[in-house]
């Protein structure tokens, strides 16, 4: 007699491993629909950073990350000069033309390092810890010497990076665990803000005037509550590059707005200011919570 076929399907074993969590999903976490995490992951890892070691306030230094050490742009400027002959060509004479042009504006990463220094041997002095803290954007130029200068001075310092295709890369004088390395650049020009009590503003290019008018435009809009002290160093670079005179004569600006920024030429005056600025408006303790609107 034959056997009845069973008409019953048969049923695959159930799989007892536990799928993969969404936050351990890295697929997931690269996505676009994974950005806002991203985003937020951007914010709340330096909070928690930022308070492990105790750092409320920041003194910001913006500017070029293509500056040299004066002793970097010496020895370039040295060795090009031993190759070029007797009758150089061209290309030889413009780049010996350029290494010249590399140590004269060695001037601002020295200067840069020097207010640096200073401003760090004078909070370190202070008794409320860890304030009025150098940060930079991380990288090399100007925001290397800033890092630098910290350093020398024995204290701590911030570095800000950001992920670029070229150029970028965090400087050597950085406090350990201090970096922070951005993806996103609107983050990281939050946190410039978020911490900074004042701002130091070095010949740059277009990185450098992005952040310097961004930040101003947050000032002059009362986005920022607190009282910022911003200085321009250099004021021939300055008064080349933008003619703010001009600004307030076409009516694009008010005349009081010439009142939110100082322009300076040597690391003694831009101290001076700086420092008289943070004591009188912080160091006693008022204002001492970071202050944003909305």
């Amino acid at each position: 007699m034959a056997r009845k076929k069973s008409s019953e399907k048969t049923i695959a074993p159930v799989n007892r491993h536990s799928p993969e969590k969404a936050y351990a999903n890295q697929a997931f976490l690269n996505s676009p629909d994974g950005r806002p995490i991203r985003i937020l992951a951007e914010y709340l890892e330096p909070v928690q950073r930022l308070r492990k070691h105790r750092i409320k306030d920041t003194v910001v230094f913006f500017g070029s990350a293509r500056v040299l050490s004066q002793e970097e742009a010496q020895t370039r400027y040295e060795m090009i000069r031993a190759n070029i002959g007797r009758q150089p060509s061209a290309e030889e004479r413009r780049r010996l033309q350029q290494a010249r042009h590399s140590l004269r504006i060695s001037r601002y990463y020295e200067e840069a390092r020097s207010l640096a220094y200073k401003l760090t041997r004078w909070s370190s002095s202070l008794e409320n810890e860890r304030r009025f803290v150098v940060c930079s954007g991380g990288g090399p130029g100007i925001m290397e010497a800033a890092n630098r200068g910290a350093t020398e001075a024995g204290g701590p310092s911030v570095g800000m990076n950001i992920s670029l295709p070229m150029e970028q890369f965090a400087n050597p004088y950085i406090s350990q665990d201090m970096v922070f390395e951005f993806h996103y650049f609107f983050m990281r020009k939050f946190w410039f803000v978020y911490l900074a009590k004042g701002l130091i503003v070095f010949p740059g290019g277009f990185g450098t005037l992005d952040e310097f008018f961004e930040l101003i435009t947050l000032v002059q809009t009362k986005k920022v509550l607190k009282e910022m002290c911003i200085i321009l160093y250099g004021s021939d670079y300055w008064h080349d590059l933008i003619n703010f005179d001009k600004m307030v004569k076409y009516g694009m600006i008010s005349e009081s707005d010439l009142s939110l920024f100082h322009t300076v030429d040597d690391v003694d005056t831009a101290f001076k200011i700086l420092k008289n600025h943070l004591k009188s408006r912080f160091s006693s303790g008022k204002q001492s919570q970071i202050s944003l609107k909305g």
